[in-house]
């Protein structure tokens, strides 16, 4: 998923419908059309956001049609031809753009970052392209930097420059590079940025000379900015009180996400996969995966996921931001194809693999069954419990804490009625609750699950905290 990685999609598509006639599907009856329609009937309504969906065997698309609305308000449906944001999906093709570079030697994997950003900090061991294609870089997610700094996804628009400062004000990594795998929006953010220094373009503008042009899709694009007007765009939706409400993106930052297409469009791209359309050599490298500092192999290659899916091999990615979700799912070998673009936050891409169990479900082996559960489980492990904390203690962690990493946020720390709060720009107030020595936990906040580790220098006194959620470790804050 592309930002906002701390909400969990969740959705179960159950039910019966036939909204929307479907574009006419290949020669000959196809009995799994019934079953997919059925994945998305309740949906397929004049009052629903929905999805657009393609699927391609042997170089053709079999099915493809909208279910529900491209924009409810305007009574829009949804077509195979509409326009929708495909969050991460977008990685692949920055990829693409890092490999043509590659191909014609302008820049190399093992080239150091710094050779680009000669402002990132130094650390124990060089950042490499390498590292950014595979998500093995160590830096921390961009997105959960900025939102902990107090920008918010659905109002504020953070400039290009302030992602990269953010970026560069990190202080420490979270883990040496090459030694983990951890995904992170952060690095191909900055590869998008790299093809622009080296290639003197806007990401866009290369991506539609060496990528979208050559294979005919017209309709695809990079958006640098989130006023622009797409013709045929979609609108992204939240599901709020028995409704939805409108949930567009108003971010401009590139490399990571930010790409607009259609399934039609990403049919095109599917088959260059099979006709090497961008050369053999750059198809190739898109699917190198990466390889950890140990030896170690693992699934992510160059913005795809290479993997196996009940026994037959799989190159996927799928994508999530604001109201839109996409999932585009390849079996290279059976020459099979799913690609679903939704514009409802609550679409669950796992749609794609029931899709393609219908046309190659004979050739997949059982899953297998959940492992036998002991006779007599051990005991658990006594759980630690959490110091309780007298006012006048409380009172040692009040006040004042900075970030330069986080270009200067300011949380302030106070004792309401017994209790620890935190308040900051965006979050009016929230309680954490002692979890170990000079450890606090989050209680309830709108930015996620967090722990808060103070610091404590001369005399014992508070002289800091270090905050973590999630993938991001250890930001440093300083008392006023």
């Amino acid at each position: 998923m592309r930002r906002r990685s701390f909400l969990t999609v969740l959705v179960l598509i159950l039910g019966f419908g036939s909204f929307a006639a479907p574009a006419a599907p290949a020669a000959g009856p196809d009995e799994k059309l019934p079953s997919i329609d059925k994945l998305f009937a309740a949906w397929d309504t004049t009052t629903s956001p929905g999805v657009a969906l393609a699927v391609i065997r042997d170089g053709a698309i079999i099915y493809k049609r909208g279910y529900g609305m491209a924009r409810i308000e305007d009574g829009v449906v949804i077509t195979p031809s509409k326009i929708f944001d495909v969050g991460s999906v977008s990685k692949q093709f920055t990829a693409a753009c890092v490999a043509i570079l590659v191909r014609e030697g302008k820049i190399s994997p093992a080239d150091d970052i710094r050779k680009f950003f000669p402002r990132m900090r130094v650390y124990e061991k060089r950042i490499t392209i390498d590292h950014l294609i595979h998500h093995t870089s160590g830096i921390r997610d961009y997105n959960s930097l900025l939102a902990f700094a107090g920008f918010r996804p659905e109002s504020d628009c953070p400039t290009v420059e302030e992602s990269r400062e953010i970026i560069f004000r990190q202080n420490k990594l979270n883990y040496p590079p090459g030694r983990e795998f951890s995904y992170t929006n952060s690095g191909y953010f900055l590869l998008g940025q790299i093809v622009e220094q080296v290639s003197g373009k806007s990401l866009n503008a290369f991506a539609q000379e060496r990528i979208f042009k050559p294979l005919g899709m017209i309709h695809t694009l990079f958006q640098e900015d989130h006023t622009q007007l797409i013709p045929n765009r979609a609108v992204g939706y939240d599901p709020a009180g028995g409704g939805f409400k409108i949930d567009m993106s108003n971010w401009d930052e590139t490399g990571d996400g930010n790409i607009y297409t259609s399934v039609e469009d990403l049919f095109l791209w599917d088959q260059a996969f099979y006709s090497n359309a961008l050369g053999k050599d750059v198809m190739d490298l898109l699917h190198t995966p990466g390889v950890l500092a140990d030896g170690t192999e693992i699934e992510y290659a160059w913005g795809l996921r290479v993997s196996t899916y009940r026994g037959l091999k799989i190159v996927e990615h799928g994508g999530a931001w604001a109201g839109f979700r996409a999932e585009i799912l390849r079996f290279p070998e059976q020459r099979l194809s799913v690609i679903a673009l939704s514009n409802r936050s609550d679409f669950d891409g796992s749609a794609c693999f029931k899709i393609a169990e219908l046309y190659l479900g004979d050739r997949m082996i059982e899953t297998a069954p959940p492992a036998a559960r002991p006779a007599a489980a051990a005991a658990p492990a006594a759980k630690s419990v959490p110091p309780v904390l007298t006012e006048a203690k409380l009172r040692e962690y009040a006040g004042d804490y900075v970030s330069d990493e986080l270009l200067g946020a300011c949380y302030r720390v106070t004792v309401e009625k017994g209790r620890l709060a935190v308040r900051t720009r965006t979050v009016p107030q929230g309680f954490i609750f002692p979890s170990g020595l000079d450890q606090f936990m989050l209680a309830r906040l709108d930015l996620g699950r967090f722990t808060i580790d103070f610091v404590r220098g001369a005399r014992n006194a508070v002289i800091g905290f270090e905050l973590s959620a999630g993938r991001m470790k250890g930001v440093s804050f300083v008392r006023k």
